[in-house]
């Protein structure tokens, strides 16, 4: 365990408590051993002066909502300690009471609401105070001699404490424990199946001690030959059924109640995991830290070779557990899995976003790292499932999950964009993406690679006339996000305008290819997984000329209206497996690459017009941009056109040719 604290950084802060909190709490949450998404909590206790220059006790302590990893002064709550004491002092509390009281006590109203431990570090009589679930003192105490472990590590130089329910019962029951013993004998305290603390006069003294406990933490199990020695390499690539993938992802969907991203994680560490011959007995015992139950459930779920099966499976367990443990008053939550370890593959993780999957993914990554830590040091032995289930349906957590809002229309669907990278196709990319959509965006523009830099947009080239090429884009879709549900057929071209008996051969050629075949062909391999798909859509690009064609391009208006015709009997033949098929036909949408400004100005003058009247030359008088079209693109995808397939609808202002 490394110390990351130094000095210059340290003066930066100029001796400010809350400045110097705030430098220590990033150093602890910079380390995933540490602390994992959001969770550990921090605090200094310090003097302000109040409106009518009163001095006042105040508790600076993380608030809820904030990352330790990149906490900020605004993200810790000031509560008055004199309130926070005398709640101590209570028999009982509940603890949507307490959080009220809290937040009432609070210096500032529009500050976070204080963390749950806010009492309990208040109880703790030093400035600083550090808490972390950091992995090796987990791991010591998840074993079936967790406390003989840390009586070897730390002798009586910590506090032990037994697991109690995070929130008042835990602060009431730490103040009982400790009102006569003396802090100072003590360097940190070690909540067993749950997490340490530390406290110091300085922010130095109470993070040196951490880092000092875990490491003593990290040696020992590294002296009882439990360390976990896995050289990490790059992903593999076992041999998987992407079909069967895909309908994993949709079976895990119905039962969250709404379209998710399906992770599949084959790093050489997972793989290893997934191989260990008593995977299935293991992996399901239960969590590193009850915390980590609101991400991702109790346990994970086993994917046999039925994965509808496992998905069923999965769900009576957690149906069963919750009327086992339910006291009658509480409502089930949805029963998918948040995780699956996928035998002899590797793991695979569930969530409506790729942030969510990418949480639950680290958290996995550190659990199963102590699940084999913990073997070797006598057993993987964790809370049982009472404990978990009243964390997961604890009141306070509940309440979050109420403040989550609504999902966005597209949320967890995973979409396909070609011609992606101008025009109309980039900006159906940047609807989508604002509607929750996972997109994939295909062109052949190498700068597709680097033009979206967000972790739930993938830019691959992709020449759209090449066969291979579209296996190879939509196989690695579904490898990446479990699945696909709509498709924007958006690619094209516009060739140069040439008189039917002027017509080159190559012209007319590559028009049909890449204006109509290609479409056939992404059709053709999106299919089978639009089949497995949540609410499956696919929105053709057509054109106005297919109703107005004009003199000299007849190479692009035959391809579009043979794109439509394609468009019509994909509606016929896909209906039955639940896919609409839908076309817009845009026109004069000129913020696109091929329409500079010196070729808009020539075409205004050969209408002798200028260019803003070339511009709006419709029966609304209106421009048309791409982002227009790609709203009507995100809705036809969407369910406002949920019963409607076969459809053309025009987005040209009006235009009287083919009105």
């Amino acid at each position: 365990m490394k110390n990351l604290y130094t000095q210059s950084d340290a003066d930066k802060c100029n001796n400010d408590p809350l400045r110097l909190r705030v430098y220590t709490s990033r150093l602890l949450g910079q380390d995933s051993s540490l602390v994992l998404h959001g969770g550990g909590n921090t605090s200094v206790k310090t003097e302000v002066a109040n409106l009518f220059g009163e001095k006042e006790k105040v508790l600076y302590v993380k608030g809820s909502g904030w990352d330790l990893a990149t906490i900020e002064a605004e993200g810790f709550a000031p509560v008055k300690m004199d309130t926070l004491l005398k709640m101590a002092e209570l028999d009982t509390l509940d603890d949507m009471t307490m959080v009220k009281n809290q937040r009432a006590a609070m210096l500032d109203p529009s500050a976070p609401n204080p963390s749950v431990e806010a009492i309990l570090h208040a109880v703790i009589p030093f400035n600083f105070v550090d808490h972390t679930h950091a992995d090796a003192v987990v791991t010591v105490t998840n074993t079936p001699k967790g406390k003989e472990h840390v009586d070897a590590i730390y002798g009586d130089r910590v506090l032990v404490i037994p697991y109690v329910m995070p929130g008042f019962i835990l602060a009431r029951e730490i103040y009982k424990i400790t009102k006569e013993i003396n802090w100072s004998d003590y360097e940190g305290m070690v909540l067993l199946n749950h997490g340490i603390f530390t406290w110091g006069d300085t922010a130095r003294e109470s993070y040196d001690r951490m880092i000092k406990l875990v490491d003593e933490a990290e040696q020992y199990i590294n002296k009882q030959n439990a360390a976990i020695d896995f050289v990490e390499t790059t992903k593999v690539f076992p041999s998987i059924n992407l079909f069967e993938f895909a309908k994993l992802r949709r079976e895990v969907s119905k039962e969250r109640g709404g379209a998710v991203v399906a992770r599949l994680e084959t790093d050489s560490y997972r793989t290893h995991f997934a191989n260990l011959s008593n995977v299935k007995k293991i992996a399901t015992r239960g969590l590193l830290t009850p915390d980590h139950v609101i991400r991702n459930k109790r346990i994970p779920m086993i994917i046999e070779s039925d994965v509808k099966k496992s998905v069923a499976n999965f769900v009576r367990d957690y149906e069963k557990y919750f009327k086992h443990n339910t006291d009658g008053t509480l409502t089930c939550l949805d029963p998918a899995p948040r995780w699956g370890i996928w035998p002899n593959i590797g793991t695979v993780t569930f969530g409506r976003t790729v942030k969510e999957c990418i949480i639950i993914s680290d958290i996995t990554h550190h659990t199963m790292k102590a699940i084999e830590t913990a073997e070797k040091l006598g057993g993987w032995k964790t809370l049982g499932e009472k404990d978990i289930f009243e964390m997961e349906y604890w009141v306070l957590e509940q309440a979050k999950l109420k403040k989550s809002g609504s999902a966005s229309i597209f949320q967890g669907k995973v979409a396909v964009v070609t011609g992606a990278a101008s025009g109309i196709g980039r900006a159906c990319v940047e609807k989508l993406h604002q509607f929750g959509a996972v997109v994939v965006a295909l062109d052949i523009n190498p700068d597709i690679r680097t033009m979206f830099n967000k972790s739930d947009i993938i830019g691959l080239v992709c020449d759209l006339t090449d066969e291979v090429a579209i296996h190879e884009a939509i196989t690695t879709t579904v490898r990446n996000f479990g699945g696909l549900d709509i498709i924007v057929s958006n690619a094209g071209t516009f060739p140069a305008s040439e008189l039917l008996d002027e017509m080159k051969r190559s012209t007319w050629d590559k028009s049909i290819n890449t204006n109509l075949s290609s479409h056939q062909i992404l059709m053709q391999h999106a299919l089978p997984f639009l089949k497995e798909g949540i609410d499956p859509a696919i929105v053709i690009v057509g054109s106005k000329n297919v109703a107005a064609p004009g003199p000299g391009i007849s190479a692009y208006s035959v391809a579009k209206a043979g794109l439509t015709q394609l468009a019509r009997v994909a509606a016929l033949e896909c209906a039955a497996a639940g896919i609409r098929v839908n076309v817009v036909h845009p026109n004069a949408v000129f913020d696109t690459a091929i329409w500079t400004d010196d070729v808009l100005t020539k075409r205004a003058k050969n209408y002798n017009m200028s260019v803003d009247e070339y511009k709006t030359n419709n029966l609304l008088k209106t421009a048309i941009t791409s982002a227009d079209v790609a709203e009507l693109v995100a809705t036809m995808a969407g369910p406002v056109f949920s019963k409607t397939t076969g459809a053309q609808v025009s987005i040209d202002g009006g235009n009287d040719r083919t009105i």
